[in-house]
């Protein structure tokens, strides 16, 4: 009788608790969501108009300047400029509309079911007080991240573009291909859109149901999400708000199926022929029809046909160090793929617990910030870079005017974050907190997985040249300094002289690694994050030079201040819940 009365105040705890957050976070939204919302959407459009003329100007100089285009291609593609930028300029403000009125309104409202889950003594008021100045700020982080991408994202990718050397991979465009290439986007666009469209509405009802029928199932049996009662409310809201996961849905498909209608024209132009466009037309609607019916656990296969598109069978296999796989071949490999309904996994859910085993991308970014000042910090008490470098970083308007902080200093502690998984036998990668990421707990990301298995070949042929100490030197002088070899035989780290084969090795792994960066730095929030780092080690400096730190702990070892920092890391990351929301 006891257990059945405690049973029933725990029962009655949780309707009444999922029914005022329910409240409460519907009065945040109102108050809160209009004023991020406004923010991000004006924030947003600023950019996109701001930086248009300069985005048309860039693109226009790369396309003119670039050897990996011949002429015929050029002149087609200036032609079809205007159509993309028109496209542009739609999708961006249409996107970051629709993102504005997302973010603003559900981000207090999933804070206050958040409160619940989290340790906090007092919920109630956390209830309340959470996602309403955080989702402000939240909002004008956005803003800066995508301005970021914007403004110095993409002329990296422009430059690349100009100062890649000609492919002869690349076959030259006759101009008897551009009405091939012009109907079978056409053609794309008018068979995609309507039958991707048609596939998510007919099948929405499935996932609809289907998906409340798991979250139920989950909730009276107290697994998956319910499993902890702490996580019911914000499960409760899952099941409320799964309708619009629907729409979501639907619409993410709509969207995709514009890209995968257009990818027609570089079919044609990739094969050489107007009929496997066509094919692969085709053979799109049957991939997305086959997908989904997979997600929903329909029956197999498809009633559409398939033919086949592809004069040889592409590998699935993914790209090595050795070989490096550009971002052409990059995009390929993700249009090729059929695009998702942007369907939840509907098969038994995992407890809370089980989720939390999974290393988040947030603590590998943290991670990966933190021991770029660990590193910088050693740097800076050796005297190995200056603090000039620093402010002349924040003052670079390009990446080539600072290469030293830019690329030098992420590399380098790179380089340390694979010697140290060496050393420690790992089969992954060690973060600076002791936390392991291998194949089994890293994150199920798409983007990760196109830097992952490279960064795996590339710690395996660090540990197959077994590099001697004085050669691991003479790599970190390679990467700190690159081309600048005044800088660098100014810096006497103990390296010594190399035979001309183990030098080529050894450089060849440099080269290797700054590339990587290079990409890495191109992602959204890298650099907010780093930049903070640079100010970081800027406000650590102290008068004469030395750093705060060094001054605090005179006549330490620099091993024991590093472990110090080590340490103290470990506690603020283990003091911060992974589950809570934040903008990465």
């Amino acid at each position: 009788m006891a257990n059945s009365l405690k049973d029933w105040v725990k029962t009655l705890y949780v309707v009444f608790a999922f029914c005022s957050v329910l409240c409460f976070g519907a009065l945040k939204s109102l108050l809160v969501g209009p004023i991020a919302a406004l923010i991000l959407s004006l924030g947003n459009l600023g950019v996109i108009l701001g930086l248009f003329p300069a985005h048309v100007a860039w693109t226009v100089f790369t396309l003119i300047k670039t050897n990996r285009f011949d002429a015929p291609l050029k002149v087609a593609i200036l032609l079809g400029l205007p159509a993309l930028f028109a496209l542009w300029l739609a999708l961006s403000i249409a996107i970051s509309g629709l993102v504005a009125i997302g973010y603003g309104f559900f981000t207090p409202w999933v804070s206050s079911f958040e409160a619940f889950r989290l340790e906090h003594e007092s919920k109630f008021l956390h209830c309340i007080v959470d996602g309403t100045w955080g989702t402000i700020k939240g909002s004008c982080t956005v803003v800066r991240d995508f301005a970021d991408l914007c403004y110095h994202s993409y002329p990296l990718y422009l430059k690349e573009l100009r100062e890649n050397p000609t492919s002869n991979e690349l076959q030259p465009l006759r101009f008897i291909h551009v009405p091939a290439c012009i109907i079978v986007g056409i053609i794309g666009l008018i068979v995609e859109i309507p039958l991707y469209a048609a596939i998510a509405i007919v099948k929405s009802p499935y996932m609809l149901f289907k998906g409340w029928h798991r979250l139920l199932h989950d909730l009276i049996s107290r697994e998956g999400p319910f499993l902890e009662t702490a996580c019911i409310p914000i499960a409760g809201l899952t099941i409320i708000m799964w309708p619009l996961i629907v729409v979501g849905s639907i619409l993410m498909a709509i969207f995709t199926s514009f890209f995968i209608g257009l990818y027609g024209s570089i079919i044609v132009y990739q094969e050489r022929s107007f009929r496997r466009g066509i094919a692969y037309v085709i053979a799109m609607v049957a991939e997305f029809d086959e997908y989904t019916n997979d997600w929903l656990y329909l029956r197999e296969g498809t009633i559409f046909p398939k033919p086949k598109y592809r004069k040889k069978r592409q590998s699935n296999s993914e790209p090595s160090v050795g070989k490096n796989q550009s971002l052409h071949d990059k995009f390929n490999s993700v249009f090729t793929e059929s695009p998702a309904m942007l369907v939840p996994s509907l098969t038994a859910s995992r407890s809370v617990r089980e989720v939390i085993k999974e290393v988040k991308m947030v603590q590998i970014w943290g991670s990966m910030m933190k021991a770029c000042e660990v590193r910088g910090t050693e740097l800076l008490e050796s005297r190995v870079i200056t603090p000039v470098d620093l402010s002349d970083w924040l003052k670079a308007k390009h990446a080539n005017d600072a290469a030293i902080i830019d690329v030098g200093l992420p590399c380098f502690s790179f380089l340390h974050t694979l010697l140290d998984s060496i050393k420690a036998g790992s089969n992954g990668l060690m973060l600076l907190d002791g936390t392991e990421v291998n194949h089994l707990n890293r994150p199920q990301d798409r983007l990760l997985d196109w830097f992952f298995h490279p960064v795996m070949v590339l710690k395996d042929q660090i540990r197959v040249l077994q590099l001697e100490e004085g050669e691991i030197r003479y790599l970190e002088k390679m990467l700190l300094f690159g081309g600048n070899k005044e800088r660098g035989n100014t810096w006497e780290n103990g390296s010594f002289p190399l035979d001309p084969l183990r030098a080529a090795q050894i450089e060849g792994i440099s080269r290797r690694m700054m590339g990587m960066n290079r990409s890495i730095s191109k992602f959204p929030t890298y650099r907010r994050r780093y930049r903070q780092v640079v100010k970081d080690l800027i406000h650590s400096i102290g008068k004469d030079g030395v750093t705060i730190k060094s001054l605090a702990k005179e006549g330490s070892t620099r091993s024991t201040n590093s472990s110090a920092t080590k340490e103290s890391f470990t506690r603020s990351i283990s003091s911060k819940s992974i589950a809570s929301i934040e903008i990465v």
